[in-house]
Parts: C-alpha cells; sequence; structure tokens
C-alpha cells in the first residue's frame, strides 16, 4: 500500500505507470466536477468510481481485497478512516471473480485517514476495510476509487 498526497506525486519514488497515470489524471482533472457512478478512462484498464456514503463504525463494514484491479481511494470531499491489513493475516473468504470481490474477516492492523489531498494505493494483498468514521464521529464522505487492471 501506498499512503500519500495528491499534491507531490514526484516525491514517491518511481511508481508504477498506472499509479503515475492516475496522479496525472488527478492533476489534469477535476473529481469533484464528476458525477456519482463510473467514468470510462481507459476501457476496462483504468476508470473511476465516483461515490458518496456515510462513515460508520468498523462493526458495520466489510473486508475487501481484489485481485485484477488495484484501488487508489482519492477523497473528495470529508475524512474517512480505512482499516487496513494484509490479506495473509485475515481470514479469507469467497472470492467472487465478475466482482473482483475477495471477502476477509478479522482484526485492523493499521488504519489510514484519508482527507481531501490524500490518496491510497491498496494492492492485492492489502485488504481494506472503507467508510470508518475517524474518532467515532460519523459524516458524509465523496470519493474517487480508481480500479486499475493488473490481471
Amino acid at each position: 500500500m501506498i499512503h500519500g498526497k495528491t499534491s507531490r506525486p514526484d516525491s514517491y519514488g518511481t511508481l508504477e505507470t498506472s499509479v503515475q497515470e492516475v496522479l496525472d489524471y488527478l492533476e489534469n482533472n477535476d473529481l469533484a466536477a464528476l458525477e456519482n457512478g463510473s467514468h470510462v478512462i481507459d476501457g476496462n484498464r483504468l476508470f473511476v468510481n465516483i461515490v458518496s456514503y456515510p462513515t460508520t463504525s468498523p462493526e458495520n463494514r466489510f473486508w475487501e481485497a481484489h485481485k485484477d484491479y488495484l484501488d487508489v481511494h482519492v477523497p473528495i470531499e470529508g475524512t474517512e478512516q480505512i482499516d487496513l491489513n494484509f490479506l495473509e493475516d485475515l481470514e479469507v473468504g469467497e472470492y467472487k471473480k465478475e466482482e473482483d470481490f475477495q471477502a476477509a474477516f478479522g482484526p485492523a492492523r493499521m488504519h489510514a485517514i484519508l482527507k481531501p489531498g490524500d490518496f491510497l494505493v491498496c494492492y492485492p494483498q492489502d485488504a481494506h476495510r472503507t467508510a470508518i468514521a475517524v474518532d467515532g464521529k460519523p459524516e458524509q464522505i465523496r470519493k474517487a476509487i480508481f480500479k486499475v487492471r493488473i490481471g
């Protein structure tokens, strides 16, 4: 996983071309102007989902990981905690190929707090539980989830 600032894309060393492409897209496009839903950037190789939802407690959320796509989470409005753990350290549930959704169960190992100007890259081994309220204070958030095909 990589947690960084969108304002300093050059400070993260050599990023994969696809992750750098996402950061370039952020520099040249206004995410706030996009409507909620899926937006194609380059066919099924690279697209972005714009979503809105309220944050809540960890007990109300689920763990997920992906095999075919990596996720790049980019907050547009609000602050969200994303719980993280390595997939190998969790109990693994069913994988749904058609949804590229790997279920998992267990405790968080670490957390990332994301607010506008941040990004978080989750690789296939990075299980993540999104929409967690920061300091237990729920709020409505809006964010972009870039899906980058790797499989």
